[in-house]
């Protein structure tokens, strides 16, 4: 078992050694749509590359939730047959999303999966940023 200073020491030296294996700038928050964001997780079970939809206003929450359910078939046929869509995510602290997520089950805890987990999220948010960057201005 490890300490929380440990757990934290090696998130840290995960995220150091995945921005070395990958150095390129990731989409992630710079959507230039307000809580929509890209975004990478990791825990001692499972890896996820996921795009969530937080918007305060129910309304437009709506609307792009809406757009990409339209999406959902090219986004599956085309980009990420594994997608898992959740409109109405909650996540621990209460609060519902949306999600769209791609999930590999394996920890960092092990650094023998790093590079597994690495490759894992390198294809996959490429896959989601393409999807996105060729449906942008439909999204918007």
């Amino acid at each position: 078992m490890y300490s929380k200073e440990e757990v934290q020491a090696l998130k840290k030296e995960f995220w150091t050694t995945f921005a070395e294996t990958y150095p390129r700038k990731w989409l992630l928050y710079d959507t230039k749509i307000k809580d929509f964001s890209f975004k990478f997780y990791i825990d001692n079970k499972k890896a996820e590359v996921l795009l969530a939809v937080e918007h305060k206003d129910p309304e437009l929450q709506k609307k792009y939730v809406e757009k990409l359910e339209s999406l959902q078939t090219l986004l599956l046929e085309d980009y990420l047959p594994e997608a898992v869509f959740d409109k109405n995510h909650r996540l621990e602290n209460g609060k519902v999303i949306a999600k769209i997520w791609v999930e590999k089950p394996l920890g960092f805890h092990n650094k023998n999966n790093w590079q597994d987990i690495f490759d894992f999220f390198n294809e996959k948010m490429d896959a989601f940023e393409r999807f996105f960057y060729e449906f942008e201005d439909f999204i918007r």
